[in-house]
């Protein structure tokens, strides 16, 4: 059986830890000086390194040249407890979602008073710590608040909220965050030049977007396309069909359409992707990301060289062509118009009605619900005005009349028109 990527990639040191250097510099900072506490707690999203850290960190613990912000990486302790490694008796980690009870708690209790076998410190990672009852977070709220010397507490949370307050303000607490997609992108091109993997260009924004920002579920991600990839490696279009995003080229007719005001090519387009088995709200959805890259390199040019957009390099000239046709006033709107529509697509038995609808108050500016929308209405009506008249030529001033030109050539006059005599050419009346 294969191992996972997530799995066979886990950071071993803080200096492999990607994307949570403000997590990582101060712990490192901190164990280097030898100021170790006695209880921490690691919160933030799923996958963002929460557990591999308070793996390591109980590594750096129990390292024989520690603690250390760097583990030797060739004692037993740190053999132990490397990413693959068996594991340490002195080191035990918990799953709160299935030992959260005030049982469990207690027997948690009972064994943290006894001493470390044979490393320098007896840890416990309480993974999924909001999953412990009010109960058990009191059955170990006297060891947590005055621990053995030889005991250290690391818990690990997504929602540290539900975490109860007398044992958060007992810790050293650590928010994680979520992985920028550029520091995401390097991960991903490290573990496929080591798994000797091809894969196109265009295919990382796609992983890093399905993922989320979370470390294990891109590399979840990119796993199963590995699996699934010929002999040419991952290419665009299988990574398309298989993660159901939709074609870049299907987003590029709907813009252009609205840019351009064509019902016909829009709902056109809405036909072909339903035909295709897209789902509408999935489209919607990458619509919309669409809509926020194209806002973002309207307002600002170099997007996509500062790395604010994510794309390759030919549909990014396609978005720059697209934003420049089209307002940023416009663009809100849009953007507005699919959020909106994301949310009544939530359940929707007909997805597709949904979608053309949202596709037709788009093409109408004047059909708006409410008043923040009709000032969006209003100003796109304006930008479309002042786009046709700096479109439309100027028509060329009529030629003056000369004094010598053929009487055959000048206008008609009407006999019926009163002709007006100048106080100068009236004759004087006869007395």
């Amino acid at each position: 059986m294969a191992l996972a990527l997530y799995r066979k990639y886990r950071p071993a040191t803080f200096a492999e830890v990607v994307g949570q250097e403000h997590v990582t510099v101060p712990l490192r900072t901190a164990l280097a000086a030898g100021r170790v506490n006695h209880a921490y707690l690691f919160s933030g999203p799923r996958g963002c390194g929460k557990t591999s850290s308070a793996r390591i960190l109980a590594r750096s613990l129990n390292c024989a040249q520690g603690p250390t912000d760097e583990p030797c990486g060739v004692c037993d302790s740190c053999v132990q407890l490397a990413p693959n490694g068996p594991g340490s008796v002195d080191v035990t980690e918990l799953d709160a979602a299935s030992h959260g009870g005030v049982d469990d708690a207690r027997e948690l209790r009972d064994r943290a008073f006894y001493a470390p076998a044979h490393s320098r410190y007896r840890v416990f990672i309480v993974d999924e710590a909001h999953m412990v009852t009010t109960q058990g977070f009191n059955a170990l709220l006297k060891i947590v608040e005055e621990p053995p010397e030889h005991l250290v507490f690391i818990f690990a949370t997504t929602e540290p909220d539900k975490v109860l307050p007398t044992i958060r303000s007992r810790t050293h607490h650590y928010p994680f965050r979520l992985i920028p997609p550029g520091a995401m992108r390097d991960l991903l091109e490290r573990n496929c030049a080591a798994e000797g993997a091809v894969v196109e260009p265009a295919v990382f924004p796609l992983v890093i977007r399905a993922g989320g920002g979370s470390a294990r579920d891109t590399q979840s991600v990119l796993d199963q396309l590995l699996a699934g990839a010929g002999p040419e490696g991952v290419t665009y279009d299988r990574a398309v069909s298989l993660l159901g995003v939709t074609d870049s080229a299907l987003l590029d007719d709907v813009v252009d359409g609205l840019a351009a005001g064509d019902a016909s090519a829009v709902y056109a387009t809405v036909d072909r992707l339903v035909e295709a088995g897209h789902d509408p709200r999935r489209f919607a959805s990458d619509l919309l990301d669409r809509l926020r890259d194209l806002v973002l390199l309207k307002a600002v040019p170099d997007a996509g060289p500062r790395g604010l957009v994510s794309a390759p390099a030919d549909e990014l000239e396609a978005m720059n062509r697209q934003a420049a046709a089209i307002g940023a006033a416009t663009l809100t709107r849009y953007a507005e118009i699919v959020h909106t529509g994301l949310t009544d697509m939530r359940g929707a038995t007909a997805p597709r009605l949904v979608l053309e609808l949202l596709c037709s108050r788009m093409l109408l500016p004047g059909a708006v619900p409410t008043d923040a929308a009709a000032d969006s209405a209003v100003l796109q009506r304006l930008e479309q005005l002042e786009r046709r008249a700096t479109v439309a030529s100027p028509a060329p001033p009529a030629a003056p009349a000369t004094p010598d030109r053929p009487a055959a050539q000048r206008p008609p006059q009407r006999e019926d028109r009163p002709q007006i005599t100048r106080p100068s050419q009236r004759q004087a009346a006869p007395e």
